[in-house]
């Protein structure tokens, strides 16, 4: 079942983005670079964005056909709703941009409300409604300590989701960079699952490591067609909520490392400038900064899946003992 469940994730989106892409470009549906990038990416102006929609069609279609087969789906309807939720939002922000050619899309504000939302949502179908069962504290690795939060759980919870769904978003910079590091950390999720006996969740992280190298092959240099935030906020939600799920959160943090690297960059680009007015790297997200001291951007691609690589090794070592 799961090797049959794996290949229709795989066939629904290799077939769904060829489709799609003459369809995008006859809409229109083209990316926008900004003009103060490296200037490698204006090529890339015009090639089609949105295509996350096909791997989440992918991952919808799957997850329901594993729903309705197996005998412990709970947690992957939960899974599901917020993959569904987050990639609602990040359609949204695309459509505005792309299609109402307004570039600022939804404002912070409305994001994070709707993000808000979805988590609560979320922890209501966990907790009241026991579509799955997890811990409301953060589990400390190699202690067997637990920090007990409660009802404050629900605060960590859309930082935890609104973090990671932000930081896979400014990882998305590259040609395969999100979806390569993206299926390298469902990898090491899907193994943690095992070992936990977390069947249905390792199940979820296995349709969406197939769903993923569906869209690889049409996303890597030179990319065919982006993702856009209709996939990036919709993977970084869902990376969030399996880490929380399984009780790892913080093994999150090396599993994901390079998307918290992406957004730390940002965090002290940012800030650096307003205290001092100067600039800590060229320019951020931190891939644009190795792009400009002169790394083409395949070997930027590379490094970066290989750091993921190592880390998300590290983080999966931490998350099994």
């Amino acid at each position: 079942m799961v090797y049959l469940l794996a290949i229709i994730a795989f066939l629904i989106t290799f077939i769904l983005v060829p489709v799609l892409i003459p369809t995008l470009k006859r809409m229109k549906f083209g990316q926008s670079i900004r003009e103060e990038g490296p200037q490698s990416h204006m090529k890339k102006t015009g090639t089609p964005t949105m295509g996350g929609l096909t791997f989440l069609i992918s991952i919808i279609v799957t997850s329901i056909l594993a729903i309705i087969f197996m005998d412990n789906s709970n947690p992957v309807i939960l899974l599901l709703f917020v993959t569904i939720g987050f990639g609602l939002i990040g359609f949204i922000d695309d459509y505005i941009i792309v299609v109402k050619k307004n570039n600022q899309g939804l404002s912070s504000k409305q994001k994070f409300l709707a993000q808000i939302a979805i988590a609560i949502i979320f922890f209501i179908l966990s907790q009241v409604f026991q579509l799955t069962s997890f811990s409301t504290g953060i589990h400390i690795p190699f202690t067997g300590i637990e920090v007990p939060l409660s009802l404050a759980y629900v605060v960590f919870i859309v930082f935890w989701q609104v973090g990671f769904s932000n930081a896979v978003n400014l990882t998305d910079g590259l040609d395969g960079l999100a979806t390569g590091l993206s299926i390298i950390g469902f990898v090491m999720f899907a193994i943690m699952a095992y070992f936990q006996g977390a069947n249905s969740i390792g199940l979820f992280c296995i349709i969406m490591i197939f769903a993923l190298l569906g869209f690889l092959p049409f996303n890597m240099n030179p990319a065919k067609v982006f993702m856009g935030d209709t996939g990036s906020l919709a993977l970084g939600g869902i990376f969030a909520t399996i880490s929380i799920v399984l009780n790892q959160e913080l093994s999150l943090l090396l599993i994901g490392f390079v998307f918290v690297a992406e957004t730390l960059s940002v965090m002290i680009q940012v800030t650096s400038f307003k205290l001092t007015g100067k600039r800590i790297f060229k320019m951020s997200p931190l891939h644009h900064h190795f792009e400009l001291v002169g790394w083409n951007e395949k070997k930027v691609v590379t490094v970066f899946w290989t750091v993921g690589l190592i880390t998300g090794l590290i983080g999966l070592w931490m998350g099994v003992h």
